[in-house]
């Protein structure tokens, strides 16, 4: 599903009502923490979850993040923050600080119906704009050098990082992306996958399950990554850049990292040039 058609598992498509309880969800979550009686919350954008720019008069802004349903659970999501934490403080990775509740949680749970929660995490807000994106400008290499920089300081301190023993994130490997019980859904079952595209796209199944088990999964090809490292997800401030969405960061090869810098333009002639 795109972006504008799904939130949390739900179809948009037949109207707002599920985009009215995320609101009042966020309203909700707003409420569990210390702020002016006129703050009020503006969605910002809709992707698997849901992110709200909170406007404060005693505070300023912030951004509240909604989470889609039954994805990650609390401490999942704690697991998430606390790696954000430690890049900030121990890589030099600028990321967003969590904003904790009155109650000093992280994690806010809200009831979107009498047998439903959603869970929200209120962040700073950071001011900036994707590289590349300014009106006017032109993508280059050069931004793709600094997202490699920053992508090699998120990967060193993976590697040497002690997670703490809660720490818990989901894994994406061959069985998360092609298996029987892949997280988005089996790619057999895809729209348009005919006999003759079942085929084909059968052969290349079988070639990335042998070529990823000839890689291996060793500790300096594999541990855990952000898993959605597009320049959409770094923002550029008076010459700072800081890095945003942890809410996919999990186990992989740290190459999934190069992949998804490229995802939606793979195709351009300019990738390889990119990648390099």
């Amino acid at each position: 599903m795109s972006e504008a058609q799904s939130v949390g598992g739900h179809d948009l498509s037949a109207g707002g009502d599920v985009m009215d309880r995320v609101a009042a969800c966020a309203r909700a979550a707003l409420r569990r923490y210390d702020c002016h009686p006129d703050a009020s919350v503006e969605l910002l954008n809709v992707s698997e979850n849901a992110t709200f720019l909170v406007r404060d008069p005693g505070a300023g802004l912030s951004v509240l993040r909604v989470h889609r349903l039954g994805y990650h659970t609390e401490p999942e999501i704690a697991s998430e923050l606390a790696w954000m934490d430690a890049l900030r403080a121990e890589a030099g990775v600028h990321t967003p600080r969590v904003l904790p509740a009155t109650d000093g949680q992280r994690v806010v749970t809200v009831p979107e119906t009498g047998s439903r929660e959603r869970h929200c995490v209120r962040f700073e807000f950071l001011p900036g704009t994707e590289p590349g994106g300014e009106p006017g400008s032109t993508l280059t290499g050069a931004h793709f050098e600094e997202l490699g920089e920053i992508t090699a300081r998120m990967h060193g301190h993976a590697r040497a990082w002690p997670r703490p023993p809660w720490f818990a994130r989901f894994a994406w490997d061959y069985d998360a992306a092609f298996g029987a019980t892949a997280r988005w859904g089996r790619w057999q079952d895809g729209v348009g996958v005919g006999p003759a595209e079942h085929r084909v796209l059968s052969r290349l199944d079988q070639a990335l399950r042998a070529r990823l088990g000839a890689f291996g999964q060793g500790p300096e090809r594999y541990g855990l990554v952000h898993a959605d490292t597009r320049l959409a997800n770094l923002l550029v401030h008076d010459g700072s850049v800081s890095v945003i969405d942890f809410d996919d960061c999990g186990f992989s090869w740290y190459l999934y990292d190069l992949g998804t810098s490229v995802s939606f333009f793979e195709h351009s002639p300019e990738v390889p040039d990119l990648v390099d």
